[in-house]
This record gives structure tokens, C-alpha cells and sequence, in this order.
């Protein structure tokens, strides 16, 4: 119960990062590569909105979404919208991406050098709990419920309303969604935005999570983000959502069980053999355009 809690806390920033990962590339078919520069960049961003303004965790995870969305939409501004007339617009943003991840993290660099960011030992209480022979801490549980009531809030926004039903028109077709009247570039700007969103609390969840915010942490859970989004089926927010509970829980049984260098060798192994079953992942509908 125990490694079943841990799982399920870990397992969840990994949810909320993957959907914001897969939320540009469902709707849009554009894979945003700055997307961890981001996760990373909201970490020393709400450890300094605590350390130095002040703001109590309550206050900095809402400034850190605004900061992340504001990301976002520099990123589809620079990265993404200027090559959308290209023929090779997919590839083309891909690698514009990464460049600007890249700035992105050398201007972190630049800010807080290679040092290594922590949140103040008393910015969060240390209450725990006792669920059914389990420790649960306070932040575990507030992980957890801020990551399902923003993955719930995100899956209601596409599926119940105007901005949804906008998403899923440019989705579909963003040539008949422009002649139905669509802003489709509004669309795609507040997708990235909150992509870029999701994505930045996500990142300073993990630092809550682990104490500590460092430059290379984005590119730590890039790859995990990626291999949840392909297991879960690409475009497919539920499964986003569960293939990262699935790697969260496989990590730490993995660790429990096997040894903690054998933690990612297990969690992408059971990833590789989903995919072997099924290669559409676990809730892919719908066939992925070839660039």
C-alpha cells in the first residue's frame, strides 16, 4: 500500500506533464520539444516566487500556471508560427522547439547557474496521514488531487465547451474549421498555452515532490513523457493520464522489488511490451499522419 501510494504521486506529475505533452499533439499534430524546458523552468520559478516574493505554495502554483502558459505562448508565437506555411512545417517546428528549449535553458543557466534550487523546509507542513497501514504526507495528497482536478478540468474544457469544441473542429480539419468561422490561430495559441500550463505545474509539483529543482530535469523526464504519450496512444488525453500512473507505480515497485538501477530498465520494459500487444497504445483511435 505504501509503494502504491508513492506510485500514484509520482505517477501523476508524470500524468500532468505527458497531457500537456499530448494536448498540442492531439489537437494540433505538432510535437512542442520545448514542452520539458518548461516543466524545468516553472520549478525555479515557483521556488523563487516562495523564497524571494514571499508567496506561500498556495499563491506560487497559480502564478506558475500564468508563467507557463505566458511560455506557451511564446512558444508557438516564435517556434511554431512563422514556419506553419512550410511544407515540412511538423519537422520544422520540432527542431525550432528544441533550439528554443534550449535558450530557454540557458537563460536559466545564466539566472541560477548550475545550482541546484530547493523550496524552504517550512513553505510546506509535514502532516501525514494513515490510510490502511500506509503513510500518506500532505503533499503526496495535494499532488495528487491538484494533478486530477487539472487533468479533470482539461478533459471537460475539450469535451463540454466552445474553446472544446474549437479544438476539436482545427483537429479534425483547420481548413474547414477556418471556413466554419474558426479563429484558428487563436486555437492554436491557447493550446500551447495551456500545454505549456499543465506542463510548468507539473514541473514545480516534481520539485515540491523531490525538494530540489535542477537544470537537467526536464530532459530526466522528457523521454518518460514521450514513451507515456506512445503508450497511452498518441492524442489521447485518458491515455496520457493512464500510462503515467502505469510508469509512476511501475518505478517504484521496480525499486521496491528489483533495485533502483533496474527502476527505468522495468518501467520501460512493461511500457515496450504494451506496445508490443497493442502498437496503437492503449487508447489510440485514431491513425497518426505521417510527416
Amino acid at each position: 500500500m505504501q509503494q502504491l501510494v508513492n506510485g500514484l504521486s509520482i505517477g501523476s506529475i508524470y500524468a500532468l506533464f505527458a497531457i500537456g505533452f499530448t494536448l498540442v499533439f492531439g489537437i494540433l499534430d505538432r510535437l512542442n520539444l520545448a514542452h520539458p524546458a518548461v516543466f524545468a523552468a516553472a520549478a525555479f520559478v515557483g521556488i523563487e516566487l516562495v523564497t524571494v516574493a514571499g508567496l506561500s505554495i498556495w499563491l506560487a502554483l497559480p502564478a506558475v500556471f500564468v508563467v507557463g502558459a505566458l511560455l506557451g505562448l511564446v512558444i508557438e508565437r516564435v517556434a511554431f508560427r512563422p514556419l506553419k506555411g512550410r511544407p515540412d512545417a511538423h519537422f520544422a517546428g520540432l527542431i525550432s522547439s528544441i533550439a528554443l528549449g534550449g535558450m530557454l535553458i540557458a537563460l536559466l543557466q545564466w539566472r541560477y547557474h548550475a545550482d541546484t534550487r530547493r523550496f524552504p523546509a517550512e513553505s510546506f507542513p509535514d502532516t501525514r496521514f494513515q490510510l490502511l497501514g500506509a503513510q500518506v504526507t500532505l503533499l503526496q495528497a495535494a499532488i495528487l488531487v491538484i494533478s486530477v482536478l487539472l487533468m479533470v478540468a482539461l478533459t471537460w474544457l475539450v469535451a463540454r465547451t466552445r474553446l472544446g469544441r474549437a479544438m476539436r473542429a482545427v483537429a479534425e480539419n483547420p481548413t474547414a474549421a477556418r471556413v466554419l468561422g474558426i479563429n484558428v490561430d487563436r486555437v492554436t495559441a491557447t493550446t500551447f498555452a495551456l500545454s505549456s500550463a499543465l506542463g510548468a505545474v507539473a514541473g514545480a509539483l516534481f520539485a515540491m515532490n523531490v525538494n530540489s529543482a535542477q537544470l537537467g530535469m526536464g530532459a530526466a523526464i522528457e523521454l518518460k513523457g514521450l514513451a507515456v504519450i506512445i503508450v497511452g496512444g498518441m492524442g489521447s488525453l485518458p491515455g496520457a493520464l493512464v500510462g503515467g500512473l502505469a510508469l509512476g507505480l511501475a518505478e517504484v515497485f521496480a525499486v521496491q522489488y528489483v533495485g533502483s538501477s533496474w527502476r527505468d530498465l522495468v518501467a520501460f520494459g512493461l511500457l515496450f511490451l504494451v506496445l508490443l500487444v497493442r502498437p496503437q497504445g492503449l487508447f489510440g483511435a485514431r491513425r497518426v499522419r505521417e510527416v
